[in-house]
């Protein structure tokens, strides 16, 4: 049985405190540096229909929608504890006209989404930090949530992931995901006959490291050739985040 959020643990700062997120304790899933890369990638624009696809308590979608006044915002999340905490969380951003919490398998058979509301050829804008790891591939966390957050269940894995992103977005919609760097060539397989227009951005702690993530996107049904951008450098020589980057953290990429 899930366990309540409890809307007691204290409410934190984000993005230079333009909202405020109820997370779980340290050692479980939190948002951080990648939920922020992913909501400075997103450029949503005015009147799109977005979806943030596995969302944690919310970070992503939450930032985009207060970002673009205008977008409507899903946030899709298995884990009850989770989704119970982005309900808090919009809530508390006071963004519940604009944003709701679907709570969803991502990977379940297509009627059972069809069932939780989440319908076909309906998303612009589409937003995902899928699962880093296949099941069974990887020392999964002793904490559940943690665990769950990180890796895939034994009955779907990132094939299944991106063709639910296909599924739900209208022909030319846009898909943004952070991965690992060392799984883009799933990413890319997964989106293989889905997507066009792919372009890969890797993410390199420093200058002279190789990248440790890859921010990946592409348009639904498109024929236009792959990309790959110049890299996005996370820390500088000093050891802090580059000013582009701690810009993000402010919001000051998002909005």
């Amino acid at each position: 049985m899930p366990r309540s959020p409890d809307p007691q643990s204290g409410p934190e700062a984000w993005l230079g405190g333009r909202l405020t997120l109820r997370q779980p304790p340290r050692g479980a899933h939190r948002a951080g540096t990648d939920a922020v890369l992913l909501a400075a990638s997103a450029a949503a624009s005015g009147g799109e229909s977005v979806c943030d696809l596995g969302a944690g308590t919310g970070a992503v979608g939450l930032a985009v929608a207060r970002a673009c006044p205008e977008v409507q915002v899903t946030l899709v999340e298995r884990d009850p504890d989770a989704a119970g905490l982005a309900r808090i969380n919009v809530e508390e951003n006071r963004l519940a006209g604009r944003v709701r919490v679907v709570e969803a398998d991502v990977t379940a058979p297509g009627r059972e989404r069809r069932a939780a509301g989440l319908l076909p050829d309906t998303v612009d804008l589409l937003l995902t930090n899928p699962p880093f790891f296949e099941h069974g591939r990887h020392r999964a966390s002793p904490v559940a949530a943690r665990a769950a957050a990180h890796g895939f269940s034994e009955f779907g894995g990132l094939e299944a992931w991106l063709r639910t992103a296909a599924d739900l977005l209208r022909p030319g919609g846009r898909l943004v995901m952070i991965h690992r760097a060392d799984a883009l060539p799933a990413c890319l397989d997964a989106m293989a006959g889905r997507f066009g227009a792919i372009q890969v951005t890797p993410v390199q702690p420093r200058a002279e490291t190789a990248a440790i993530r890859v921010l990946v996107s592409g348009i639904r049904g498109s024929r236009a050739p792959f990309t790959l951008a110049p890299a996005l450098v996370l820390h500088g020589p000093d050891g802090r985040f580059t000013a582009a980057v701690e810009a993000m953290h402010r919001g000051a990429g998002v909005f």
